[in-house]
């Protein structure tokens, strides 16, 4: 099983949304069968560390998402990944224009495993330390509810 975080830039919420995943899965005994990543829509960030105030606030819980780089979601990761989650409608569409035809990945919003249906990871880049703390309730919130649904499909 492999899933694919989604966002912008890939610098805030998906690398976030990574190393919090990667977290749940290793607390569900499943970091050995679901393979996981992150990307954003949008090339200004490539090859960049995640937002130094998304670095320090998922360190603040224990995660450490330092290693991770930004990269751009491609038409491969269609093929690539069972689950290709968005973190808001705008990368939503982004991705479902370039999904190609023969794909059947799962493509969705990220908080639909939150039991929030159409609900949006707000971007944090623009404001303040406390839109870092919202993100990382809203992940660890639609982390729980994704590990439940894959327990289910594996």
């Amino acid at each position: 099983m492999k899933v694919l975080f989604v966002c912008l830039g890939n610098i805030c919420r998906s690398p976030t949304a990574e190393g919090v995943f990667r977290r749940a899965l290793e607390r569900a005994g499943l970091a050995d069968v679901v393979e996981i990543d992150s990307c954003g829509v949008g090339s200004w960030h490539i090859g960049k560390a995640p937002d130094a105030r998304a670095q320090q606030a998922a360190l603040l819980r224990g995660i450490d998402i330092s290693d991770l780089r930004a990269r751009q979601l491609s038409e491969h990761d269609f093929t690539q990944f069972d689950y290709v989650l968005g973190m808001d409608q705008d990368n939503l569409r982004a991705m479902r224009e370039l999904k190609p035809p023969n794909s059947r990945a799962h493509v969705g919003l990220f908080l639909d495993f939150a039991g929030t249906p159409g609900a949006e990871v707000p971007d944090p880049y623009f404001g303040g330390d406390e839109g870092f703390e919202q993100v990382l309730d809203m992940i660890e919130a639609a982390s729980e509810g994704l590990i439940r649904h894959l327990k289910r499909e594996l």
